[in-house]
């Protein structure tokens, strides 16, 4: 079309369409997967898993409700469904509750076709205005998500039985669109009640005043096992109406864990100035100290170890590593293992105890540095590799470490311990001092962990001895 058609007929004239939301993004969602296109771009490690049931629940017309604990990346995948939608339809102009030009629903609209037929104008609106969500509380009211008599139009001199007088919610606002309630079982249940009506009767009682409301909406909504399933905070009727109920999970590989925290960590312009350069071994110490915590007796696995708690971890550690580079004037920063304890602050904040004493959290956490430290070690290294680098400090060799130690002593460490530079090598980490650095922590700390070697915290450094 040239130009967009203004009117109904306009429209009738072109052979437009009008689909149902769920038929729209079913049309959609098998042209993507003919041409092969990324569904849903920047969702890792649920190629396998969670991809193909929501493919099958949009292909089925199901509403769905996704079931995950904390940071599995429940609203991205639901706000991508976005990109299922037309990019433009068209609703009757002016319309409030996005109304279909060939069959309105709203009592306004209806009159105005009922006067002007075909004549009456439409406007054409993106798929954004046609997304919309809400955290459920406990305080949210039917008015908030379907409608309320409006004060302001009964003083105008309309009767309280008429719809007119009706200020729409949340989700007749999105009709022909898709809705999202985050948290459901935080829902009150008169207020599940009236989400029932709207998704299985197509009414909805306001003031005692029935409406007749044929909704054309896809309900996604997000929960929490443990509140979906075992505390029956949703009522049962509801729970049925869903037809797909799809289980996340966190990322069952290291790599998927690090891709995600590369994927979502902040980024600053200027950065190039003064490169931040992570060796593997220290990326896969950072995911591992959350799968880790995901396992952790200590943790309240109920409430889940989220996705951002290695992101802002690996945020905390590159922060850390830049801070001494522009402190000591070093070309690139690069992480090693002395910066780990700064990344405490940030993960303290993810991580729900279950109770301890006051004042073990962080011994909890200190533990699941040096359990992520030795399993990432021990994947690297055997010690019949480094049977060199004990032997030297056997014969009395002491080495202090500390996180603002420049490269150049890591360097002196390397020549004069045999061993280190050969396993430095195997860490791909021997082409720069800074790197260098870095695999030299590594090693002395794993050895240390392996109980090869004896570790002393001598304010602020660490020392190495046999």
């Amino acid at each position: 079309m040239d130009r967009k058609p203004r009117t109904i007929r306009e429209l009738r004239d072109a052979g437009y369409k009008v689909l149902s939301v769920k038929a729209e993004m079913r049309k959609n969602l098998i042209e993507k997967m003919r041409r092969q296109e990324p569904l849903f771009p920047g969702i890792i490690g649920y190629d396998d898993t969670v991809i193909p049931q929501l493919q099958n629940a949009i292909l089925a017309g199901q509403d769905i409700i996704f079931l995950g604990e904390r940071g599995q990346a429940k609203s991205r995948l639901i706000r991508s469904l976005v990109e299922l939608l037309d990019d433009e339809i068209p609703i009757i102009a002016g319309c409030e509750i996005n109304d279909n030009p060939y069959s309105p629903i709203c009592r306004r609209c209806r009159e105005w076709v009922a006067e002007e037929g075909d004549a009456v104008e439409i406007e054409w609106i993106d798929r954004e205005r046609r997304y919309g969500e809400k955290l459920a509380t406990p305080d949210i009211t039917i008015a908030d998500l379907i409608g309320e008599v409006d004060p302001i139009k009964v003083a105008e001199g309309r009767y309280l039985a008429d719809e007119l007088t009706i200020h729409y919610g949340l989700i007749p606002r999105h009709n022909r669109g898709i809705f999202c309630i985050n948290e459901l079982p935080d829902l009150a249940e008169r207020i599940q009640v009236g989400l029932l009506n709207i998704m299985e009767e197509r009414d909805v009682q306001i003031r005692g005043y029935r409406i007749r409301m044929p909704l054309d909406v896809f309900v996604v909504a997000s929960a929490n096992p443990e509140d979906y399933t075992n505390r029956g905070r949703i009522i049962t009727p509801l729970k049925d109406r869903y037809g797909a109920q799809i289980r996340t999970h966190y990322p069952r590989t290291v790599e998927h864990e690090i891709a995600i925290m590369e994927q979502e960590r902040t980024l600053f312009e200027g950065e190039g100035e003064r490169p931040v350069t992570t060796p593997q071994f220290m990326k896969e110490i950072v995911a591992e100290v959350t799968r880790l915590a995901r396992r952790s007796p200590d943790v309240n696995q109920r409430s889940g170890v989220s996705v951002r708690a290695s992101i802002t971890s690996y945020e905390a550690l590159l922060a850390n590593a830049l801070r001494r580079a522009i402190l000591l004037d070093e070309p690139v920063a690069v992480p090693r293992i002395t910066d780990l304890p700064y990344i405490l602050p940030a993960l303290s904040g993810k991580l729900e105890f279950e109770t301890v004493e006051e004042g073990r959290e962080d011994q909890i956490m200190e533990r699941l540095l040096q359990g992520a430290v030795l399993a990432v070690f021990n994947r690297y290294f055997s010690m019949g590799e480094l049977e060199k680098v004990v032997s030297r400090f056997r014969g009395g060799y002491v080495v202090e470490v500390s996180d603002m130690a420049p490269a150049d002593v890591y360097e002196a460490i390397a020549h004069q311990v045999e061993g280190l530079q050969e396993a430095a090598r195997k860490l791909d980490c021997h082409q720069q001092p800074q790197l260098l650095a870095a695999a030299v922590e590594f090693i002395l700390e794993g050895l240390h962990l392996s109980k090869r070697l004896n570790k002393e915290r001598l304010a602020g450094r660490v020392q190495y001895r046999s």
